[in-house]
């Protein structure tokens, strides 16, 4: 599933949750800090390592926005190289971040190691398929593309407006300190039923939260996420009729 915070200028880190975070979503851990007229980029496998560094980075400048993003790998090994965020057709001005699994067109041949955000960061969206993203239209494009995907870009290039953009906000989550969440991943150890991927409760959703005992399935009736492969909707890859995900690694025989 992943999870990405955003921060607005001012905004301070809450290190727990991204703790928490990186232990629903272990496969590689990165941030990015808008930094004056350059950004600061740090990723890795090691979330204390990560975190540390970037709650040292964000004090620094405080009032410039902020990205941090712990990964769930789909698509793409499990290394440093595919830990978010990612530069723009590698013009270290500008990278991004992105919550979900990006349509097939982006997808990495069975030879590629990247990820599919990877390669749409490299090869796919600096060509800007959508148009500009200053624009109405250009963003509108992205976010439909996106389908109920949700990314922060962040640049210092002066061919933007602005030096920060948050895609589908309206899926994600605003907490009362004000950081925004792509999902709720980062509160599973304070959940009613904490679940983990492959783990499956009846009763509580851990991507929005919604109580519903009476479900039959792994999906949420109110978003859709699944709770036995920890997928967004519609990206879920379980095949209910063989009782396993369509990679035949995850069972879930026993559940009724």
């Amino acid at each position: 599933m992943c999870i990405l915070s955003f921060y607005k200028p001012g905004i301070t880190p809450d290190l727990d949750a991204l703790r928490d975070g990186a232990a629903a979503n272990p496969h590689g851990h990165g941030y990015a800090v808008v930094a004056d007229d350059r950004i600061v980029v740090g990723r890795g496998l090691d979330a204390e390592a990560v975190i540390t560094e970037f709650a040292v980075t964000r004090a620094r400048f405080a009032d410039q926005p902020a990205l941090f993003h712990s990964r769930l790998a789909t698509h793409g090994i499990i290394n440093d190289q595919n830990c978010h965020p990612f530069a723009v057709g590698g013009d270290a001005r500008t990278v991004l971040a992105h919550n979900g699994i990006l349509p097939e067109i982006v997808h990495p041949q069975l030879d590629d190691p990247r990820s599919d955000t990877r390669v749409a960061a490299e090869d796919f969206l600096p060509h800007e398929p959508f148009g500009p993203l200053d624009s109405w239209a250009g963003r509108a494009r992205l976010e439909a593309w996106l389908a109920g995907d949700k990314m922060v870009l962040l640049t210092v290039d002066p061919r933007y407006k602005h030096s920060a953009y948050l895609f589908n906000e309206h899926h994600g989550y605003w907490s009362h300190e004000g950081i925004w969440y792509s999902n709720l991943s980062h509160l599973w150890r304070h959940s009613p039923s904490p679940a983990r991927p492959g783990e499956y409760f009846t009763d509580y959703c851990d991507c929005c939260g919604h109580v519903d005992d009476e479900r039959l399935g792994p999906h949420c009736t109110a978003c859709g996420f699944c709770d036995h492969c920890w997928r967004e909707f519609p990206h879920c890859e379980c095949d209910f009729l063989t009782g396993t995900d369509r990679y035949g690694d995850l069972s879930f025989s026993d559940v009724a």
